[in-house]
């Protein structure tokens, strides 16, 4: 991957008047743009309380004294900044990506408001591009919520998860640092076999602070759902605000595949003989279909937003539609 294959200018532009929404106010330690619960020096008001001596006067409110004789004093909501933190899997099976003429877009109607198609970069992906890996689908969907993060003045965390559990960069803050996220996106590289859990299982690798974690994963793992689900109560039990984005191909969500083949596993290398009859392939897709929703399920009632990604969509509509309609985008 090439840093221009993640973000475009036309759409950081689009992005910049976007920010990330979270459902918990957060206590950091540097002034940002997210509210938090604590009383500080923002303009926001948030209530009034008795004047002590020594109280800074320019807080004192004249006009309530001057109507009702109480001395009080303005409290403001202090603005704080959040931690997001961005898992990439970078496991073999994220090398994936579908063969076949470029599909269009699915959800036109989130756009009516946007630029012309022709004026669409990498990062919401032309027409006639080829469909993506799910990697770099991947890297793009958490370059734009990593860049939304940094023009927010949030902190931003970045790690991948793969075959090197648990590489990343230092704490980065500030729209200096976009280069810095892009370029350690783009050098990822699929390898090996990923355990979530096992990236999540040292707490060196877990945010020191409460905020919000995003994952980007295929979902294909060893131990499947039971994998998963420790991985993100672990992120949980960090007093994260989890969002599990799910990528995939649409040839995984419906396969157009026939005849008699060998299926390999990517991660693990261990084949089987099959023949795909339209019989075997409905039951895969009904197997696929009840695991997403036991997925799904399990994110639902542990609190955890889960999001499905397919590498046909174009990134620009999951941000601007599902992820807007969820309420992590505003």
């Amino acid at each position: 991957m090439k840093p221009e294959q993640l973000l475009g200018a036309e759409w950081t532009a689009r992005l910049d008047r976007l920010t990330l929404s979270t459902a918990r106010r957060v206590r950091g330690t540097r002034q940002g743009r997210r509210r938090s619960r604590e009383l500080g020096a923002s303009l926001e008001f948030a209530d009034y309380r008795e004047y002590s001596p020594g109280d800074d006067v320019r807080r004192f409110d004249w006009s309530v004294y001057g109507r009702t004789g109480r001395k009080v004093v303005r409290q403001y909501l202090d603005e704080q900044e959040l931690q997001v933190t961005l898992y990439l899997d970078c496991s073999q099976s994220m090398a994936f990506a579908d063969e076949g003429a470029p599909t269009q877009s699915r959800h036109a109607s989130h756009l009516a408001d946007e630029p012309a198609p022709t004026k669409l970069l990498h990062a919401s992906r032309l027409a006639d591009e080829s469909p993506p890996t799910k990697l770099l689908h991947a890297s793009r969907l958490a370059a734009s919520v990593g860049y939304m993060a940094l023009a927010g003045y949030d902190r931003l965390g970045v790690y991948r998860v793969g075959a090197r559990v648990g590489e990343g960069l230092p704490l980065l803050r500030g729209r200096p640092a976009v280069h810095r996220m892009l370029n350690f996106l783009a050098a990822s590289e699929p390898e090996g076999r990923g355990d979530l859990a096992e990236a999540f299982g040292e707490r060196s690798r877990l945010p020191k602070l409460p905020g919000m974690a995003w994952v980007f994963s295929d979902c294909w793992t060893e131990r499947g759902e039971e994998e998963l689900e420790e991985a993100l109560a672990r992120l949980q039990a960090a007093r994260q605000e989890v969002v599990l984005v799910q990528v995939v191909t649409r040839g995984e969500i419906e396969p157009r595949l026939s005849g008699d083949l060998k299926l390999i596993d990517a991660e693990l290398g261990t084949a089987k003989e099959a023949a795909l009859t339209g019989r075997l392939l409905e039951a895969y897709e009904r197997e696929f279909a009840a695991y997403r929703g036991r997925l799904a399920e399990f994110c639902a009632r542990r609190g955890i937003a889960y999001v499905l990604a397919p590498t046909d969509v174009p990134v620009r509509e999951i941000v601007l539609g599902t992820l807007r309609e969820q309420g992590w985008v505003r």
